[in-house]
């Protein structure tokens, strides 16, 4: 597995580094104002990375806004409900 010099989490793409980052929120309980908000390209590994800083990405502020990451957040919630059954 490739590492950065940085010792972040590497994705290859940006699309796959949005996703992360969507899904990032669907799992964890971020504070508002918390946690990654965008994906940026490193300079060292030529890859994408998340981060903290900067302006909220458009993907996630779309689906934070349509509540679709709340839903998904229900959603996952009721299945491992479920599971444990």
């Amino acid at each position: 597995m490739e590492k950065c010099v940085t010792n972040k989490k590497i994705y290859p793409t940006r699309e796959i580094a949005e996703e992360a980052l969507i899904g990032a929120h669907i799992r964890f309980n971020y504070a508002s104002q918390d946690g990654p908000i965008a994906v940026y390209q490193c300079e060292d590994c030529g890859r994408y990375h998340l981060t903290s800083r900067g302006p909220m990405n458009a993907k996630l502020a779309e689906q934070l806004a349509s509540g679709k990451i709340k839903l998904q957040k229900e959603a996952d919630q009721w299945s491992d409900k479920f599971k444990r059954r």
